[in-house]
C-alpha cells in the first residue's frame, strides 16, 4: 500500500512561493497551526530541499516547541547535489534520482511523507503524480518577486480542489490534489 504523500507551501496571492518569511508577515493563526498539527502528525519521513535542510538543521535541532519535537525524530531525506552523502541530524542525502527515491520510499514503510522545500522539487514530484494532496496556504499578500511553484514550463494541469478554508488571520487554506476522490 502506498504512503500518503502531502506537500505544504505558503503562497501570496500573485503565487510567489519563495522565501514566505520575508511576506507572510503575522498572519499564522490557531487554524493554521490547527492544519499544520494535522498534517504532520501521521508522518515519518519529509523530503526536504537543501536549502530549507541548511536552515532548517541549524534552528531546529535545539528547539523544544511543539514543531521542534516533530521534526527532530522525523527521518529526513534531503535533495542535493552538492551536500556531503553523510548528514546528522537523522538525515539521508538523496542519491541520484529523486523522483524515483520518493517512488521508492512511498511504497515502503509507514506513515506519511511530507515535502517541504525545494519549489522545483516539489513541482516535479505534483506533476509526476508522486504528491497526494498540495496544501497551499494564500496570504493577502502581493509580492513583486519570487519563484512561482508552477511557472511557464508547466503545460496545462486539471487540479482536484478537495476543500477550501478562509481563516481568521485572512489567508484561505486550499487542498488540491491531481487524483479523483476514492
Amino acid at each position: 500500500m502506498s504512503r500518503k504523500v502531502v506537500a505544504h507551501l505558503f503562497s501570496s496571492l500573485n503565487g510567489v512561493v519563495e522565501d514566505p518569511n520575508l511576506w507572510q508577515f503575522d498572519a499564522f493563526g490557531p487554524e493554521e497551526a490547527q492544519l499544520m498539527t494535522e498534517v504532520i502528525t501521521p508522518v515519518t519521513d519529509a523530503v526536504i530541499g537543501r536549502k530549507l535542510w541548511l536552515e532548517w538543521s541549524q534552528y531546529w535541532p535545539q528547539a523544544d516547541d511543539p514543531f521542534g519535537q516533530w521534526i527532530n525524530p522525523v527521518r529526513k531525506h534531503v535533495v542535493s547535489a552538492t551536500l556531503p552523502e553523510e548528514l546528522p541530524w537523522n538525515s539521508t542525502r538523496i542519491p541520484g534520482d529523486p523522483l524515483e527515491y520518493v517512488r521508492n520510499l512511498c511504497n515502503h514503510g509507514e506513515g506519511g511523507v511530507i515535502v517541504s522545500g525545494g519549489i522545483a522539487t516539489i513541482r516535479s514530484l505534483f506533476l509526476e503524480g508522486l504528491i497526494d494532496e498540495l496544501i497551499v496556504t494564500t496570504h493577502p499578500v502581493v509580492v513583486g518577486d519570487g519563484r512561482r511553484l508552477f511557472d511557464e514550463s508547466v503545460t496545462t494541469t486539471r487540479l482536484q480542489l478537495l476543500g477550501a478554508t478562509p481563516t481568521g488571520s485572512g489567508n484561505v487554506i486550499m487542498r488540491y490534489s491531481l487524483r479523483p476522490p476514492d
